[in-house]
């Protein structure tokens, strides 16, 4: 089976559909909970499938450092290695070196750094990354680009744009021709919508299975990245995927899905799970506050993960604050489970033709803030 993406609905800007890849099938928009080191943290794999997940992201720069991308090779490839059967995505390490890494040496022909683990020296090339993607067997795989953090000059910018994409083409080369398997290009630009246009432009030209839009959530703010996205999606090809990558809070989802944006990753719903937050309806709850120890209600009605199905939030409280293991475990379930059902609720949106009536339902439920202690 070939890399394909459908098309089944659209509302205004938003569209829902299905990639399909050997491996199986991505309902869009989709969010893909991030496995970093070839693990979601404090979960099993069958338990982020049981959340309503297709898809996940693995991380080059994170891989290639430990256990090294030529070990999980020899041990039968990423999939195997972490035991997920489904199809991964991986990122091409480009945002890890800027933001991770030190010693950075930026050249034309890769990037020069030194490990943050232990200080060991590594070059990343685009054939290079293409190179430990093949490795790891990633279903869909990242160009390698440059990200330079905002707020940046438009000379910057404009520079760093035009690396990447010489990159990309570098990139695409030395992917070659992989049936199965897909190359997405990356978008470049940062605020700018002339070289929005321009780096889409040249990708058009080069061809990719797939489109992300980078250099976005690097520190603009939601104003910004809504601004960019209003003409961002529509710079890219119509019947191509299209991934806002490292995006986000739920609102940051629901404001860009509503703007053309097909796929999602970010680790806040992990993350989050391992500091005492967990995401509701109704927003953001920290349950290390002391009003949740008395509690008897689950963190959200209706919600049938095992956080909310067995535990109350005065036990999530309790084992929380006693820095109990099981405390992440719940929390990053629950949080991921609430990710993939924000995403079933818009699909189904699209498909009824009803997405604007969802978002403000949406919104007015957020603006509740939570439940009332008793």
């Amino acid at each position: 089976m070939k890399f394909q993406f459908d098309i089944s609905a659209r509302d205004g800007c938003a569209r829902s559909g299905r990639i399909s890849t050997p491996r199986g099938e991505i309902c869009t928009p989709a969010f893909m909970p991030v496995g970093t080191a070839a693990t979601v943290k404090a979960m099993l794999p069958e338990s982020v499938r049981a959340t309503g997940a297709d898809i996940l992201l693995g991380n080059t720069y994170h891989l290639m450092l430990r256990p090294t991308a030529e070990r999980i090779a020899a041990l039968g490839g990423l999939h195997k290695f972490m035991n997920w059967d489904r199809p991964i995505l991986t990122d091409s390490g480009g945002f890890q070196v800027m933001s991770l890494a030190s010693l950075r040496k930026l050249t034309e022909e890769g990037v020069q750094f030194s490990s943050h683990i232990d200080g060991s020296k590594h070059v990343l090339t685009p054939e290079r990354s293409m190179e430990i993607q093949k490795l790891l067997g990633s279903d869909i795989v990242m160009c390698f680009d440059e990200c330079p953090a905002l707020p940046a000059d438009r000379t910057t910018i404009a520079a760093s744009m035009e690396l990447s994409m010489r990159w990309a083409q570098r990139s695409r080369d030395a992917f070659g021709d992989r049936p199965g398997h897909a190359l997405f290009g990356i978008q470049q630009g940062g605020l700018e919508p002339d070289l929005r246009a321009a780096s889409a432009e040249k990708l058009r030209a080069v061809g990719f299975d797939g489109y992300a839009i980078g250099g976005l959530a690097v520190g603009e703010g939601q104003a910004a990245m809504f601004g960019v996205l209003d003409y961002a999606p529509g710079q890219l090809p119509e019947d191509k995927p299209r991934y806002l990558m490292g995006v986000g809070k739920p609102d940051d989802i629901v404001g860009a899905v509503a703007r053309g944006v097909d796929m999602f990753d970010c680790v806040l719903p992990s993350r989050s799970g391992r500091t005492g937050q967990g995401w509701t309806a109704r927003g953001a709850v920290n349950l290390r506050n002391a009003r949740h120890r008395d509690d008897p209600r689950p963190l959200e009605e209706g919600c049938d993960c095992p956080a909310c199905r067995s535990y109350s939030r005065a036990y999530l409280h309790h084992v929380i604050k006693s820095d109990e293991i099981i405390g992440s475990m719940l929390l990053t379930w629950h949080n991921l489970a609430y990710y993939q059902s924000l995403m079933a609720g818009l699909r189904a949106a699209i498909a009824g033709g009803r997405l604007g009536a969802h978002i403000a339902a949406f919104h007015a439920t957020r603006a509740l803030g939570d439940i009332e202690p008793l």
